[in-house]
């Protein structure tokens, strides 16, 4: 198993899309990339502890690699909007890629370009690209939200 850590605006729905990935085993909703440890929910949203909301993903690389997540990544959210997704604000909504090994670094630069010159962005990719240092699950509320809520994903 290996771990994959992205951020993409309100982690609900993107923990939803990657629960559907075949060769991904678990997927949390949480925080990464901030100062403060184990932050709450309220406290990340104030944007004063640096979090992005993010998902963290155990997937097994011998059904899914990290290659493929990322290309799912760039299906589910917007990676030229900075500090945004739809209708979140907020650096706790950048999209970003908490890389695990020098290995998924390359890929995730590597991916980013492949993305830009593809054409199927129009502005530059803002996706933050740095190295995993901490996550901290969000509370149980958030996790599988969509599920309970009966949204169908």
């Amino acid at each position: 198993m290996e771990k994959a850590t992205f951020g993409a605006g309100c982690f609900w729905g993107v923990e939803a899309a990657f629960r559907k990935v075949d060769g991904v085993s678990e997927v949390i909703s949480g925080y990464s990339g901030g100062a403060k440890d184990d932050p709450t929910y309220e406290e990340v949203c104030t944007g004063r502890t640096g979090h992005a909301e993010v998902v963290q993903i155990d997937f097994d690389p011998a059904r899914v690699s990290f290659d493929q997540l990322l290309d799912k990544l760039w299906e589910v959210h917007d990676p030229t909007t900075l500090n945004r997704q739809g209708p979140d604000i907020g650096t706790q909504y950048r999209s970003a890629i908490y890389y695990h090994s020098p290995d998924q670094e390359a890929q995730a630069r590597k991916s980013i370009a492949r993305l830009e010159e593809s054409g199927r962005v129009r502005n530059p990719v803002v996706t933050e690209v740095a190295p995993f240092s901490a996550f901290w699950p969000a509370e149980e509320y958030h996790q599988r939200y969509f599920e309970k809520a009966g949204y169908g994903h």
